[in-house]
């Protein structure tokens, strides 16, 4: 990390400090995230939405939920919901309060689906499993509070 040795402020070092670890831990998780996926065959994307509608389960969800839950903001879910319908994996019905308005539900082949990966993702919990819950909560706040801004 030249870089960081370069910057004269001590402040500015350990801003900078900062910002490159939670790039760096991001880029960590993701990455064995997407091992844990592997298995599913299932691009990053489709499976985030997917892990939505488990979460809603057995609720239904509209596009616009699901987009407000996506952590890419730039995800097209109208096509992500189309190619995980094309895999079952996904029902589509007519909201009957809002006709314009579909609803989206994860299916049991859906459902089965996080059955198959459930030991990777607890592979992938064990990855901070070392920090105790008053850290983890403690980072939790720190990063909503960065986000906040």
């Amino acid at each position: 990390m030249k870089i960081i040795n370069e910057l004269k402020s001590t402040a500015d070092k350990e801003f900078l400090k900062a910002r490159l670890n939670i790039h760096e831990t991001h880029n960590y998780l993701k990455n064995h995230l997407l091992e844990c996926i592997k298995p599913i065959n299932l691009p990053l994307n489709q499976f985030t939405v997917l892990r939505i509608l488990k979460v809603e389960h057995p609720k239904n969800s509209s596009i616009n939920e699901i987009k407000e839950q996506m952590l890419d903001k730039n995800s097209d879910v109208s096509r992500l919901v189309d190619r995980l319908l094309s895999k079952k994996l996904v029902v589509r019905k007519e909201c009957k309060s809002d006709r314009r308005q579909k609803e989206i539900q994860i299916t049991q082949r859906g459902l089965d689906l996080f059955k198959k990966i459930n030991n990777h993702e607890q592979h992938l919990n064990n990855k901070i499993k070392h920090l105790s819950l008053d850290e983890v909560m403690q980072l939790n706040n720190l990063l909503e509070k960065i986000r906040k801004i």
